[in-house]
C-alpha cells in the first residue's frame, strides 16, 4: 500500500493527466478512471460511469474544435481523497471563434476530483459552458469591468 504522501502525489499526477488528455483528446482518458465514475457538467447534469463520461466530452468537443488548460497558472488543493484544480483553459469553438474573450470571460474552471486509490471515481467540473460568450442576456450587471464592448450595454 502507498503512503499517504506517496498517494496524494499519485493522484494530483492523475489530475494533471487527465487535463493533458483532455486537450490531447485521448481517449484513454477514461483509464484514469473508476468503471462507475460519477461526472457532473452544466447543462449535462450527473452521470454515473464511464459512457457518461464519453457523452459528456461528446458534447463539450461537438462546440469545440481544440481546448488548452494552462497548467503554469493551475491551483491544485489536495485534501484526503480529493484534489482540486482551479485555473484557466483557452480553446477555439466549432465556428471557429477563439475564447476567452477579451473583456467578457477569462476561462476560469474549477474541478473538484474524488478519488478511489489512483484512479478517478468523481470528476465534477465547474465552468460556463458558453465558451464564447455569447449568451449576452446572460451579463447581468453588464459587460464586465475593463470590456471594449461598450456599444452592447
Amino acid at each position: 500500500m502507498m503512503a499517504n504522501e506517496d498517494l496524494t502525489g499519485a493522484r494530483k499526477e492523475t489530475a494533471l493527466e487527465y487535463f493533458r488528455r483532455v486537450d490531447s483528446g485521448d481517449p484513454s482518458i477514461l483509464d484514469l478512471m473508476t468503471e462507475d465514475v460519477q461526472i457532473y457538467f452544466p447543462k449535462f447534469g450527473v452521470g454515473v460511469g464511464k459512457d457518461a463520461v464519453v457523452r459528456a466530452a461528446q458534447g463539450m468537443m461537438s462546440t469545440l474544435q481544440r481546448i488548452e488548460h494552462d497548467f503554469e497558472r493551475m491551483n491544485i488543493i489536495t485534501a484526503g481523497d480529493f484534489v482540486v484544480v482551479e485555473g484557466f483553459e483557452k480553446g477555439v469553438s466549432a465556428d471557429g471563434t477563439e475564447w476567452p474573450i477579451q473583456g467578457r470571460s477569462e476561462g476560469r474552471y474549477c474541478n473538484v476530483f474524488e478519488f478511489s486509490g489512483s484512479l478517478i471515481k468523481r470528476v465534477h467540473i465547474y465552468v460556463d459552458p458558453d465558451f464564447t460568450s455569447t449568451h449576452t442576456e446572460r451579463f447581468l450587471w453588464g459587460f464586465p469591468i475593463g470590456s471594449h464592448d461598450s456599444s452592447k450595454r
